[in-house]
């Protein structure tokens, strides 16, 4: 396992790391998760990723007995706070109090008394800049939270929370966790990447396969028990369209020329981005833990050919 800087922070994070997006609390049961962090750990990853909101809570209740019993300061441990965890017009955003109120709801279930990174989930329109990023600097003073940051905010965005922070002497963010990858790229690598290299942000960016489907499950129709098969995800089948079903087709095809895996090529594709500081990854099984850390190997393959060909097949008008 390769380590990097959270942007010009002193942290070291894997480079791969593991998110409990969509898998633990919900697709996966408690002992397979648990498995899969301890499994991970293992191997060498150090951060691990969730969010209040993640199946309602209970992501955060199974990754805290999954660390239970591993060495506290040798983890990296993330969650996030915006989307609405109580009832009531409070219940959501980036107000002071909803901040303070979700941190603690999120240290009870993770059972630690503190988190390293802490993510401002969205933007929040209703809410100053001045005011999140003193809750922050609190929760930073306090012990309760390392460094802080946002996730999928925009960059005019991001540089007036800096601004802010840098103007009224308080913690300014050190991350920022964008989706990125070989369908949803666009406003990532145009405005986002300049700005982390100018303020020193570090990305922990999520989804390198875009919900699955550049792992080349999909390529043949929605297999039985895949995530797409779920009636609840009638939005990750509106992105299963025949034109990226023949783009991941011939990614695919040059994955295999490689002797890589489709998901292998398109995680390190994204880790070859030095701007990038960890890689999220999900799993539910042993098996894709390890297929998807064997990426880190593969981006020494990635030679300005392959890059140029990877460019032919995806095309401008396929980014998002």
């Amino acid at each position: 396992m390769h380590y990097r800087r959270l942007g010009r922070t002193g942290l070291k994070v894997s480079e791969i790391s593991l998110g409990a997006w969509l898998t633990f609390g919900n697709q996966i049961d408690e002992q397979t998760a648990i498995d899969l962090v301890h499994a991970a750990y293992e191997q060498g990853i150090n951060f691990f990723d969730n969010a209040d909101v993640y199946a309602n809570g209970q992501a955060e209740v199974v990754m805290g007995k999954a660390i239970q019993n591993l060495q506290r300061e040798t983890l990296v441990i993330s969650s996030k706070v915006f989307w609405p965890t109580f009832p009531g017009p409070n219940g959501r955003g980036l107000s002071r109090k909803h901040i303070f109120e979700s941190i603690h709801a999120s240290l009870r279930r993770l059972g630690t008394d503190y988190v390293d990174l802490y993510f401002c989930h969205r933007y929040d329109p209703d809410t100053p800049f001045e005011e999140v990023a003193r809750a922050m600097d609190d929760l930073v003073h306090q012990g309760k939270v390392l460094y802080w940051g946002t996730s999928e905010w925009e960059a005019y965005q991001i540089a007036e929370v800096y601004g802010a922070c840098r103007e009224f002497g308080l913690v300014p963010p050190s991350m920022e966790q964008p989706q990125y990858n070989l369908f949803h790229r666009k406003r990532v690598e145009d405005h986002i990447m300049p700005l982390a290299r100018d303020l020193g942000l570090g990305l922990t960016t999520f989804s390198p396969l875009y919900f699955g489907i550049l792992t080349g499950k999909y390529n043949d129709g929605i297999p039985a028990g895949s995530r797409a098969s779920h009636e609840d995800m009638a939005w990750l089948r509106e992105r299963i369209t025949p034109e990226r079903i023949a783009i991941v087709r011939q990614l695919t095809a040059l994955a295999q020329e490689l002797g890589l895996t489709t998901s292998q090529l398109a995680i390190a594709w994204v880790l070859r981005r030095k701007e990038v500081s960890s890689v999220i990854t999900g799993a539910s099984r042993l098996e894709q833990l390890d297929e998807n850390l064997a990426a880190a190997e593969a981006v020494e393959k990635l030679t300005n050919d392959i890059l140029e060909r990877i460019e032919a097949i995806f095309g401008e008008n396929h980014f998002e």
